[in-house]
């Protein structure tokens, strides 16, 4: 029996060697669970040329928008498990979803293998530059000697930057009233306007308004100075150990031989430190990933241990 069981072992280590020397044999399909023109979409359209180049086959992006990202993330799942099929997922629809949904249509546990972490990201909270407080200290300080009178804007309930911020003042013990608005357009306008005290979003759709004074920059949720804007002051200099970094990776369907998932790996990193695609990624507010499957692996698996607790002990009650 023990001798069957090594013999299959080795049959299936050849097997995937073969595989990985003749791929990719077709080009390779990269499902983007966003429309056109969103980061994620940006992102395979800058990477897909760079690593059609060495593999001598297309990476043809493929829009499968709706439902948050779970459409796309299905028909990955479904799709067949030999390295032609791929896609790009993201916190929200990989560890946070799972959490903040009564049901979706896939486990991002077990129906997905990671590929290669691209890069994090990081949320930026704005005040009203009427307001009190200026630093994240002050803004703790606020907020604990005024229970549940600070207002924040967010662009949905249970989506990833409510779950940031309800990490941090649950870490620096205050409490908020949450303000949820259907996206992210208005959130700016309001918070200039004073109908709401804060608001959460992605630092580069917030800092023209920081720049121009209409806002104020309180801090990023980036858990050490980000490497290109060190200037930018951090909410762990207030809340030890805070961290609430979004992120984007490539991910396959479940059984995918590991010689493919490592050859896809090595020439997406080799991608990434491009001049030509690190500036721009840099430029957009990325801060650059280049790591084994194994160690995007343990990214999902810790985050989303992370956000499952915290919707746990948030009682947020699934939607």
């Amino acid at each position: 029996m023990r001798l069957l069981r090594a013999l299959s072992l080795a049959a299936l280590a050849l097997s995937s060697a073969a595989a990985a020397q003749t791929y990719p044999s077709k080009p390779i399909k990269v499902i983007v669970p966003y429309p056109p023109g969103d980061a994620v979409d940006i992102l395979s359209r800058l990477i897909g040329p760079k690593v059609t180049e060495r593999l001598g086959q297309p990476m043809i992006v493929e829009n499968r928008a709706g439902a948050s990202g779970q459409i796309g993330m299905e028909v990955l799942k479904n799709a067949a498990p030999d390295g032609y099929s791929i896609g790009i997922g993201q916190g929200g629809n990989l560890v946070v979803a799972p959490h903040t949904y009564k049901k979706i249509p896939y486990d991002p546990l077990k129906d997905f293998v990671p590929i290669a972490e691209l890069a994090t990201n990081y949320l930026a909270v704005v005040a009203n530059p009427n307001l009190p407080f200026k630093t994240a200290a002050e803004m703790v300080a606020w907020a604990k000697a005024n229970p549940g009178k600070l207002t924040l804007a967010t662009n949905g309930e249970g989506g990833f930057p409510h779950l940031a911020f309800e990490n941090l003042a649950m870490m620096g013990g205050f409490t908020f009233q949450h303000i949820p608005y259907k996206g992210a357009a208005q959130i700016a306008t309001d918070v200039i306007g004073g109908q709401v005290q804060l608001g959460i979003g992605a630092y580069t759709s917030l800092s023209p308004h920081v720049i121009s004074g209409r806002v104020r920059l309180i801090a990023v949720t980036n858990p050490v100075p980000v490497p290109n804007k060190p200037e930018l002051p951090i909410f762990a200099d207030a809340v030890p150990g805070y961290d609430s970094r979004g992120w984007f990776g490539y991910v396959a369907p479940a059984g995918v031989p590991r010689d493919i998932i490592r050859k896809l790996n090595e020439e997406i990193n080799r991608a990434m430190k491009l001049p030509d695609v690190a500036d721009k990624m840099v430029a957009s507010g990325l801060i650059i990933v280049t790591e084994s499957p194994e160690f995007f692996g343990a990214v999902i698996r810790s985050d989303y241990e992370k956000y499952g607790k915290l919707a746990r002990d948030i009682g947020f009650k699934p939607q």
